[in-house]
């Protein structure tokens, strides 16, 4: 039973397919993805649900989503390991992805609280009211990267507005979207507040475009996000937020302690197996004598570090990539490059102990005439070496997209010239470009959003404003308008 809709499990009727674990390239899950029927089903069901559910007070709708907090945390190991191996990353950090899933509660009401307040003031003779109201189904598309946290902060504060939901994961991480998906179940959530459909492209799109579906939620690639906006553009009423990814550049500039400044581009670049979208894709480095010195012991570095399966010990820093498909892009991808004139410094390659499993690569692209901009999902890191740090914010702001950016840098006066030259939503000083909180807005500008952050501003989605003038009673005011006749 593969389908979740109005309550109930159901059989996909549409076509067979698996779920396979990226590092031992074996099933852990099969089944089959919806039809477009039981998408109007599920869309239907959640329609359905939506007036009572909105109805409900917040505080009774947070009382489903606690007893949902609650489900994660009694299956918080089989959450951890399910993500672990379906996605290949390690099992510390798909435990550290499974935290956030619970920490999302509290902060989705935070923010809920703090974003959705209601104001009221006096406007003239009657009172002014600022309110907010939920959109109606929903449908939340999930990614396979981080493939709980990210559709997790979506749903959350979507269900604490009022909104119901139709939920398809992605097709290669089916197994902890059902997981999800059976906690909310066991939370005794009213019929079709949440269910979940399968599939792959056409699925997708037939649930975007369901005329009830009124808010679209995605997290994913910048051409499936493009593909969405132009399914939707004769459809403006409908709300749509789009996360999609990031060509992020990190420079190091006039950073002495080169050890730290190794360490945070680690967690930059090849964390996750460069497969977050806050990864940086791009090492910009000053043409001195310190430039080369940490870029030499960056490329000594990177074969000590460990990288396996997502249960080895000791743990490894990061897996394989989501599949055999995405390792070969890469290493097809750097041929190119190479191809073209770069110069590889650490050249990346396919790792025996599995065929998705990628070595961890630097390329140096200061040799080429043109650099595409392009986001390359996986361990590849791509150095530009430029004069000066002006050219360095050149060479980072050498983007249409505008997800992540990081200064490494001891000098203050950098980083304020970098702040305010920068062009991205997540801007960090002697932080990596993955660091991020939850009590922050998560997004970019250009090619990475459609201005529409999540994390701690997802709830600005989540709901609309009404505005209100009201009184008591009604009656004439002394000073009236010219030619009404009072």
């Amino acid at each position: 039973m593969t389908q979740f809709i109005a309550n109930q499990w159901l059989e996909g009727q549409g076509e067979a397919f698996q779920s396979i674990a990226p590092f031992e390239n074996t099933p852990i899950w099969d089944g089959q993805y919806a039809t477009p029927d039981q998408v109007n089903h599920a869309v239907t069901a959640a329609a359905n649900a939506f007036p009572d559910w909105a109805d409900l007070t917040l505080e009774q709708r947070l009382e489903y989503v606690l007893k949902y907090k609650a489900e994660l945390e009694k299956n918080f190991e089989k959450i951890s390991q399910i993500i672990a191996q379906e996605t290949g990353k390690p099992l510390w950090e798909a435990t550290m992805e499974a935290d956030r899933m619970v920490a999302k509660v509290q902060l989705a009401l935070d923010a809920h609280k703090e974003r959705l307040a209601e104001l009221t003031l006096a406007v003239g003779d009657a009172q002014g009211i600022t309110r907010y109201k939920p959109h109606g189904p929903c449908a939340v598309l999930g990614p396979f990267n981080l493939p709980g946290h990210l559709p997790n902060g979506h749903i959350i504060p979507a269900l604490l507005a009022g909104n119901t939901i139709v939920f398809k994961p992605s097709e290669k991480t089916p197994l902890i979207g059902e997981e999800m998906i059976r906690c909310w179940h066991n939370a005794g959530l009213p019929a079709g507040v949440v269910n979940l459909v399968h599939g792959a492209a056409e699925i997708g799109k037939a649930l975007i475009t369901h005329p009830d579906i009124v808010g679209v939620f995605f997290t994913g690639s910048y051409n499936v996000g493009r593909a969405i906006n132009q399914l939707l553009a004769d459809h403006p009423e409908k709300i749509v937020a789009l996360e999609m990814g990031g060509n992020n550049p990190l420079i190091v500039h006039e950073s002495a302690d080169t050890k730290a400044a190794i360490y945070h581009t680690l967690l930059s670049a090849y964390i996750t197996t460069g497969q977050r979208c806050t990864c940086a894709r791009r090492l910009i480095v000053p043409q001195t004598a310190q430039g080369d010195q940490f870029i030499d012991q960056l490329a000594q570095h990177l074969p000590k570090m460990n990288i396996g399966a997502w249960n080895a010990d000791p743990a490894p820093f990061f897996g394989p990539l989501i599949d055999i498909e995405a390792a070969q892009n890469m290493l097809k991808a750097q041929d190119q490059y190479i191809a073209d004139g770069a110069t590889p410094l650490v050249t990346m390659q396919q790792h025996e102990a599995s065929p998705a499993l990628l070595t961890p690569g630097l390329i140096d692209l200061t040799p080429l005439k043109t650099i595409t901009d392009t986001e390359h999902f996986g361990p590849l890191l791509k150095v530009i070496r430029v004069p000066d740090f002006d050219a360095a914010i050149d060479a980072a702001n050498a983007t249409a997209y505008g997800l992540s950016a990081a200064l490494l840098s001891d000098n203050p006066d950098n980083y304020k010239r970098f702040y305010r030259k920068i062009r991205a939503g997540i801007v960090n000083w002697n932080r990596q470009t993955t660091g991020a909180s939850g009590r922050f807005p998560f997004g970019g500008c250009g090619k990475s959003g459609n201005n529409r952050p999540a994390g701690f501003f997802s709830a600005d989605y989540c709901a609309f404003p009404v505005a209100s003038l009201e009184a008591n009673s009604i009656s004439i005011p002394e000073k009236t308008i010219v030619g009404t006749g009072f």
